[in-house]
């Protein structure tokens, strides 16, 4: 996996960097974009900027390569995962508190319209 899907020289760096501060950072982004009603697309946008600031985390703590397109897209794709994560979970408990009468929690991450009764 070392040098496939981090560069550093222990797995704990990359976890630490992209999993811990960069995934906690994607959750805050995923949820402020769900609070603020924005769509996923503008999500994304700032998932990509989100990217490229924990590459600099990386080339700045660890000496790791700072425009490296295979590990900025590996650091990407966890972000959105955590990002994306974050805001459907804000959004699902958006839509089943804010309009009670008609959603109802269908799982963690998703709602249904209530049963007409």
């Amino acid at each position: 996996m070392h040098g496939i899907l981090y560069e550093e020289e222990s797995v704990w760096q990359f976890l630490f960097i992209t999993c811990m501060l960069g995934g906690w950072a994607a959750w805050m982004t995923g949820r402020a974009c769900a609070q603020t009603w924005r769509p996923v697309s503008s999500l994304v946008v700032f998932l990509l900027l989100l990217g490229i600031a924990v590459r600099f985390i990386h080339h700045a703590l660890f000496d790791g390569t700072m425009f490296a397109p295979q590990f900025y897209v590996v650091d990407t794709i966890i972000l959105m995962a955590f990002g994306i994560i974050g805001f459907r979970y804000t959004r699902t408990n958006q839509m089943v508190t804010q309009y009670h009468w008609l959603y109802e929690r269908a799982s963690l991450l998703s709602w249904k319209a209530k049963a007409a009764s």
